[in-house]
């Protein structure tokens, strides 16, 4: 009988015979995944969760609370340089925890990454879609309520939601560089508009809005970090590209932990100036940055950065969406979904009906469904994530020591234990009702998985004994002293 635990072994992921229609084109370098990553974190984070932390939890000690999530944040992403360097190939935490959890823990982490990749998508297309008709106000223009808003808050169908995805869907079929320039250029924008909010702020910045600087006290400043800690997630998205990465071992893990420590400065040098522009209680906006403009008469400023929350949201938008195709795409190739999301078109070289799913998904989310159902089942998914890479790391170094690391993870196994900690309790710390949708989509995903996946498992019909972790301590050959020295 087939074991579920079993794990797929690295060499059968890396080695060419899963290649014809199942491979994609490496066409991407350090500077695209940099930009993929800060394409996938800059976005709902600092252009909204800033004022909401700063005003409900934190003030302006929302500074420490963002070098906190920095900190659990850089844990993490720690380990995501170390497996995607070392597997670089589709799939991000799911093929991560085929090689190293099994089958059934890799089902169960892809199927849960549908709701940080898929579910967030169409979350943020709801707001890309609010963002607009707002900025389509501001210029005397008025769409009906009842084509902006969902069937459950009282409209027909939400066009701005349904629009900016199958743009998006299209761009991402047309090709990855095509992505890939496109994304470049947003995050150029969004970028350059949070550069250009630092130095007009900063002009205006009054030290008594720091005063006092903790008004909620230390606990003010972990529930701020536990809130805005959303913001940095995106990071990952960076290892789903990594089979289309030309020198995968050296740029994946650059592109990862650039694009985290530029999003950081970022987001510190942002709340600083915000919190001294204005009181902290004005700031519990949907657009905080906005607002602080406006609060000093920068009217025009105010606008830029609406248009720059707009760009924000479309490269998140993009890179989640991406993502969730080549996770897709690694799942299929392993035989867990049907072939049809793992055909790539031999001419654009991108999964055509795997993105087209999943565009029709995000799009019925996002014009169709209200935010706060869509946006609940995000951070679950994604934290979940988290955890299995963390627990992955540490037995892989157990049962792989010979594998090739061109980037270590230092003070294993604490370090890989302290992010799966934080992870932890930062999902413990979610609302009651996350937990039970959580538990009805992992039942819905066991049945998908004995259905379907374990019937047509690759790994199943190519090694019926299948590997266990443990079986892999004495894969590789001992090597003799003399070639340990020559090495």
């Amino acid at each position: 009988m087939y074991n579920r635990w079993r794990i797929k072994p690295i060499e059968n992921l890396l080695a060419k015979k899963e290649g014809g229609t199942h491979r994609l084109a490496r066409t991407l370098g350090p500077f695209d995944l940099t930009a993929l990553g800060l394409g996938a974190v800059i976005g709902t984070g600092i252009f909204v969760l800033t004022g909401l932390a700063a005003a409900r939890f934190a003030g302006p000690g929302i500074i420490l609370s963002f070098i906190i999530a920095a900190v659990v944040s850089g844990l993490t992403a720690l380990i995501y340089a170390e497996l995607a360097s070392s597997i670089p190939v589709a799939g991000s935490a799911y093929t991560f925890a085929y090689t190293s959890l099994g089958e059934l823990l890799a089902w169960l982490v892809g199927w849960n990454l549908v709701l940080e990749y898929a579910v967030a998508s169409g979350a943020v297309s709801i707001g890309w879609g609010s963002y607009f008709v707002s900025l389509l106000k501001s210029a005397g223009i008025t769409l009906p309520a009842a084509l902006t808003t969902s069937p459950l808050g009282g409209g027909i169908i939400n066009l701005p939601s349904l629009f900016i995805a199958a743009m998006i869907t299209a761009l991402i079929i047309s090709g990855t560089q095509h992505s890939v320039v496109a994304n470049k250029f947003i995050v150029g924008l969004k970028v350059s508009i949070l550069i250009l909010f630092i130095f007009l702020g900063f002009r205006h910045v009054d030290t008594a809005n720091w005063n006092p600087f903790l008004p909620f006290g230390m606990s003010g400043i972990f529930k701020g970090a536990a809130i805005i800690f959303f913001a940095f997630i995106g990071f990952d998205a960076v290892s789903t590209a990594a089979e289309e990465v030309k020198n995968p071992r050296r740029d994946l893990p650059f592109g990862i932990i650039s694009s985290l420590a530029l999003a950081t400065v970022l987001y510190i040098a942002v709340s600083a100036v915000l919190t001294g522009i204005v009181k902290y209680p004005s700031l519990d906006t949907a657009s905080p940055m906005a607002s602080a403009l406006l609060a000093i008469g920068l009217n025009w400023g105010s606008a830029l950065v609406s248009v720059g929350a707009l760009a924000g949201l479309t490269s998140v938008m993009l890179v989640t969406m991406y993502g969730q195709s080549r996770i897709f795409f690694a799942m299929s190739r392993d035989g867990l979904l049907p072939p049809v999301f793992s055909w790539v078109h031999p001419k654009l070289a991108t999964p055509v009906p795997d993105s087209l799913i999943i565009g029709t998904i995000v799009a019925l989310m996002g014009s169709l469904l209200p935010i706060q159902i869509v946006a609940e089942l995000a951070n679950i998914g994604t934290l979940s994530a988290f955890m299995a890479v963390s627990i992955g790391l540490i037995v892989l170094r157990k049962t792989r020591p010979d594998l090739p690391r061109p980037f270590k993870v230092p003070f294993v196994p604490w370090l890989p234990l302290a992010a799966f900690g934080f992870s932890f309790y930062l999902a413990f710390n979610l609302p009651a009702l996350t937990w039970v949708r959580l538990a009805l989509w992992v039942l819905i995903g066991l049945a998908i998985y004995f259905a379907y996946g374990y019937r047509h498992s690759k790994l199943r019909s190519a090694q019926p004994e299948g590997l266990r972790p443990a079986d892999l301590r004495n894969m590789a050959p001992a090597r003799k002293p003399e070639e340990k020295r020559e090495k």
